[in-house]
């Protein structure tokens, strides 16, 4: 289930092996959402770095790299493609500075190596100022661990994925999703939209449309499939994983449980209302 992440993975180390010549700046960059998580704005310097954390587990970062973010072996359901690391970010990140480490997530550029192969900075890129800033308070509180993670050590189906040139890198993925976003449903369903494009859009794509072959032979579906499901449904995926007609979804069950189970009660009644409505917004005509 992991494997086209693996894919990815890989080109990223890769690109740790050789030098990369940054790519050019884009023309615009993307404005931060005035909205916010729950607690972002708060003044009080724990309860935003308690807001951090909680961001941490929703956004995905205690996945790939562990919940103490000491990195693992990443592909131990695909060896085949050799031995590979989600980075020890405990070590990693005292290296950078605030300011670096913002540009990293927002536009997927690493301070010396240049463009990245693998980091969701396409839905980073809409965090508002508050939550990135509390997110980056969170990272750092946390002290360096563990040992530096390995050097990778790709086999030949690895180094092929990456020569082949089927992964772009993480700037383009960015600079697609600044101008593919989820519709507009007014005012009362923004903060439902805010979270839909800083979450569901990872794997279901900027416009929340789908993604073809996001895993091998898999789809991810238009989420307008919201609206085969009762308000109710949808509570019990976001905070359980379970599906409407089966229990284990693959990647939606585990990102349920790990990701979206971390969300308030009026966080997830604002993307649930909003998914719903997007599922129910007037369709254009199609041409005969």
């Amino acid at each position: 289930m992991r494997y086209t992440i693996i894919l990815l993975a890989v080109a990223s180390l890769s690109a740790c092996d050789r030098k990369i010549e940054p790519t050019a700046a884009p023309d615009t960059v993307a404005v931060p959402a005035a909205l916010s998580f729950d607690g972002a704005e708060s003044s009080d310097p724990t309860e935003r770095i308690a807001h951090g954390e909680r961001l941490s587990h929703i956004l995905g970062c205690t996945g790939c790299h562990k919940p103490n973010l000491e990195g693992q072996w990443f592909n131990d359901d695909a060896p085949e493609m050799g031995k590979l690391y989600a980075s020890n970010l405990t070590r990693v990140l005292p290296t950078m500075s605030d300011a670096q480490l913002e540009t990293l997530l927002r536009e997927g550029t690493h301070p010396t190596r240049g463009d990245l192969w693998i980091m969701p900075s396409e839905v980073f890129q809409r965090l508002s100022e508050a939550d990135m800033a509390a997110l980056i308070a969170h990272l750092r509180t946390v002290k360096p661990s563990g040992a530096p993670t390995p050097a990778p050590a790709m086999s030949a189906m690895a180094k092929a994925a990456v020569a082949s040139g089927k992964f772009k890198p993480v700037s383009a993925s960015v600079a697609e999703y600044r101008t593919t976003t989820p519709p507009d449903l007014g005012e009362g369903h923004a903060f439902g939209r805010y979270i839909a494009a800083t979450t569901c859009a990872e794997c279901h794509g900027g416009d929340l449309t789908g993604v073809p072959d996001f895993l091998p032979g898999v789809n991810t579906p238009d989420l307008d499939i919201a609206g085969a499901y009762s308000d109710a449904e949808l509570v019990t995926l976001l905070t359980t994983g379970k599906g409407k007609t089966r229990a284990d979804l693959g990647l939606m069950t585990l990102v349920g449980k790990g990701h979206f189970s971390h969300l308030t009660g009026r966080e997830r009644s604002a993307l649930i209302a909003y998914l719903k409505a997007r599922a129910d917004r007037p369709q254009p005509a199609r041409a005969n």
